[in-house]
């Protein structure tokens, strides 16, 4: 019986899984989207969750614990600063889970975990990136058409 047994395996042992579900969240919150396998991100959701709100928190202990679990110093900073104040308002559900479909390769259910708000963030840099294109492409038809002039 599997009584009192909350969490999945993900078929590693105990220092493997947490060594992975660590770098899973880590990630996450430095990027604010991953794609990954459904069980994973099924597991990454209420961890990623509970640092969020370390980070609401916002007291040396909670600067402490969240430092102890993630990996890297620059992520617990990037929490602090910008993601537990853009939820500030909210209890809760700070990400999505999105089915993908299955992974060609070997069949897995394949899954987009992202903060919620993150697909704004998306679509202003491609639309910075667009944006710059038409510049770029205006200044050359500029520089084209001077030269024109020059030679005429």
């Amino acid at each position: 019986m599997r009584h009192r047994n909350a969490h999945r395996k993900l078929s590693r042992n105990t220092s493997h899984r947490r060594a992975l579900l660590r770098n899973l969240v880590t990630d996450f919150l430095d990027h604010g989207r991953l794609m990954t396998t459904l069980p994973k991100a099924k597991e990454i959701r209420p961890l990623a969750e509970k640092m969020i709100t370390l980070g609401k928190r916002d007291n040396l202990h909670a600067r402490r614990q969240l430092q102890a679990f993630l990996l890297r110093e620059a992520v617990a900073k990037k929490v602090f600063d910008t993601i537990a104040p853009r939820f500030a308002d909210r209890n809760g559900g700070y990400s999505r889970i999105i089915k993908l479909g299955n992974r060609k390769g070997d069949g897995a259910d394949l899954a987009i975990i992202e903060l919620l708000g993150s697909e704004l963030e998306v679509k202003k840099a491609e639309r910075a990136e667009k944006d710059k294109e038409k510049q770029t492409k205006q200044a050359g038809k500029e520089k084209k058409e001077e030269k024109e002039e020059k030679e005429e």
